[in-house]
């Protein structure tokens, strides 16, 4: 399997669930809480783990008990975290999580008081041994010099993208990064009503990258570098009970399917299967393969 180098963010989650959200003003008692290690990059990180990669986290993490909980829970799926930065002041990022029964879905306050990883953290990372490099969409300028480095040093490294949210000047990126891995939130947020149209439209801003869209109960859509657009259903579960970090872990099919060698096709359906199974169990552990 792959050496696998994810930068982005770590967070501390804590998980209320409760029977159904509650309408404003109510006072709901929670059915169970938890507390987790959380975050887009790491998130997908721990389902390539299972998946059998070696994977590396860069990122920032605060001094304190909640960040060696966000440390401990990586080192113990095995993903090195050399390549952290840690900071004595600050808070790690922490989102407060309703997550509703009735539904499976979730409600997210999140709360940051840290700095981003930046490029000088990035520039001290020895590039060479990995195989695959994947990048949140954040902190876009800094972002954007990781992706120059690693392009002019290690130009045969695949970098992805995640591109979750509109953040300004995002599509600077689009450019830069071999293959792009949008949300659906992302797509509506710039008028796109599905996936496909969306693809067709980023094709232009991105000639040269493996373009996927996670469209939740709908699917996926892709569009491969050279070939033409492909999408796979969704594999609901019997019932739906979760779906914290269900684009996480359709992130880290996407780039094990890649990895494999398989076509953009093969790797949607095994996307979108690895992410079903997620939404109908608690959390991001047991997504190995299956006997």
């Amino acid at each position: 399997m792959a050496r696998v180098l994810g930068v982005g963010i770590a967070t501390l989650d804590i998980i209320n669930t409760v029977a159904r959200y509650p309408a404003e003003d109510d006072e709901v008692r929670a059915l169970d809480q938890r507390i987790a290690r959380g975050g887009n990059a790491s998130n997908t990180l721990a389902v390539l783990a299972q998946l059998g990669h070696s994977c590396g986290w860069a990122g920032v993490v605060a001094a304190g008990p909640n960040g060696r909980l966000i440390l401990d829970d990586l080192a113990a799926r095995g993903i090195d975290v050399s390549g952290r930065r840690t900071e004595e002041a600050g808070a790690v990022p922490t989102s407060c999580i309703t997550l509703s029964r009735e539904s499976g879905s979730r409600t997210i306050v999140h709360y940051r008081d840290l700095p981003e990883y930046g490029f000088e953290d990035f520039s001290r990372i020895d590039l060479a041994p990995f195989e695959w490099l994947h990048f949140e969409g954040r902190n876009v300028p800094e972002t954007y010099r990781m992706l120059e480095r690693a392009r002019a040093l290690c130009p045969d490294i695949p970098r992805s993208v995640e591109v979750e949210k509109p953040r300004p000047d995002i599509e600077s990126l689009f450019a830069a990064a071999d293959v792009l891995l949008f949300s659906r939130h992302y797509a509506r947020e710039k008028g796109y009503t599905d996936g496909p149209n969306f693809v067709h439209a980023i094709r232009e801003r991105a000639p040269r990258a493996t373009l996927a869209c996670a469209w939740g109960e709908q699917g996926a859509c892709g569009l491969a570098r050279q070939g033409d657009p492909c999408a796979s259903p969704a594999f609901p579960p019997g019932r739906v009970v979760d779906t914290l970090g269900a684009g996480d872990v359709f992130n880290a099919g996407i780039i094990h399917g890649l990895l494999e060698g398989r076509r953009l096709a093969a790797a949607l359906t095994g996307a979108c299967e690895l992410a079903g199974r997620k939404c109908g169990q608690y959390g991001l552990d047991g997504l190995g393969p299956q006997q």
